[in-house]
């Protein structure tokens, strides 16, 4: 059953015709998210597994990657900061981010290093749906040399000086350093959004334009349990203080998002859509990519946050690592 629309989406739509005029340097742990597709045949004579018959494979830009790619969905010009591995799915991944119009000049291939993967298995019956059935992910252990670090900085530099946006999106590889984190700040404060999506590492974000936690986030970093009257605000607010940003982002899942700016009282944003979701792999990324999308293009965090409920609402109804393009974008806010 869809939520009743909102009168105002369809004024959100002409904010879309400015993002080709704007470009977005994303910085962050780029993954290659792999998926094997496969029959189940019987049960292995080896061990109680199934064996699964081979059928396709396909690779997709996860983590950072996959924000990137929502970005370039939505018509912004992109550029990639970050790095990856000397290995093949290195060089498949910066083949995915190239056909999808990134920029990828600033994706530095480390020697010796293997590519932060996830294999996802899928398989069923005979003329059944696919269903994941186990993943295995791979990510290097050892931290990134010091000549590499330093490079970042100096890419993130040269890029993000002459950006629209900043997106910083982090899930605790390490490609996002203190001094990469310093280097964001740097870039705030000379006039460019800088706009967080952090897993693990939220409080580190200080100074900058945005912070998007989800609720889980949210209660970890500001150390205020969620659940009672007023919790979720007063959690807002200690963590808004603690990272001194402007704009606070906290995703809801079903229950929307709200959005939090310094000296103004919240914005409940309701869910848009279905309340099903299909497959919520990689809509934080949908969300933060559409978010800072919109405050590149010049529109304000509440209009910005409105547009990413949108195509978060939209991206969980396909399945695996998905994109929103701008067009899909548009014919939703402008639906009947």
């Amino acid at each position: 059953m869809r939520r009743p629309r909102e009168n105002l989406l369809p004024s959100l739509a002409g904010l879309l015709p400015s993002f080709e005029r704007t470009e977005v340097v994303v910085v962050g742990d780029f993954v290659a998210d792999e998926y094997v597709y496969g029959e189940t045949e019987r049960i292995s004579r080896e061990a109680p597994v199934l064996i699964v018959r081979w059928e396709s494979s396909e690779l997709k830009a996860g983590g950072a990657g996959n924000a990137a790619q929502n970005l370039a969905a939505l018509g912004v010009k992109v550029r990639a900061v970050g790095v990856v591995g000397d290995d093949r799915l290195g060089a498949a991944l910066l083949e995915e981010l190239e056909e999808g119009g990134i920029d990828v000049s600033g994706l530095i291939r480390v020697p010796g290093r293997a590519t932060e993967a996830k294999t996802r298995i899928l398989a069923g019956g005979r003329s059944t749906r696919r269903q994941q059935m186990i993943r295995l992910d791979r990510a290097p252990r050892e931290p990134l040399p010091a000549v590499i670090q330093r490079r970042i900085v100096r890419e993130l530099e040269r890029h993000g000086k002459g950006a629209s946006a900043v997106l910083a999106s982090d899930y605790g590889s390490g490609t996002v350093h203190p001094d990469a984190i310093e280097a964001l700040r740097r870039l705030k404060r000379g006039g460019v959004p800088v706009c967080v999506d952090s897993r693990y590492q939220l409080r580190s974000y200080t100074g900058l334009t945005m912070v998007k936690p989800n609720e889980v986030e949210l209660e970890a970093a500001s150390g205020v349990p969620l659940g009672e009257p007023g919790a979720l605000e007063r959690a807002a607010r200690t963590l808004q203080r603690r990272v001194d940003c402007e704009v606070l982002l906290v995703t809801r899942g079903r229950n929307g998002m709200s959005v939090f700016r310094k000296g103004l009282p919240p914005v409940h944003v309701p869910a848009h859509g279905s309340q099903d979701a299909v497959d919520v792999t990689g809509a934080g990324d949908t969300v933060a990519a559409t978010f800072s999308a919109g405050l590149a293009a010049g529109g304000d965090p509440v209009t910005a946050a409105r547009l990413a409920n949108v195509a978060g609402s939209l991206v969980v109804q396909k399945p695996g690592t998905a994109t929103v393009s701008r067009e899909e974008l548009a014919a939703e806010l402008l639906r009947p």
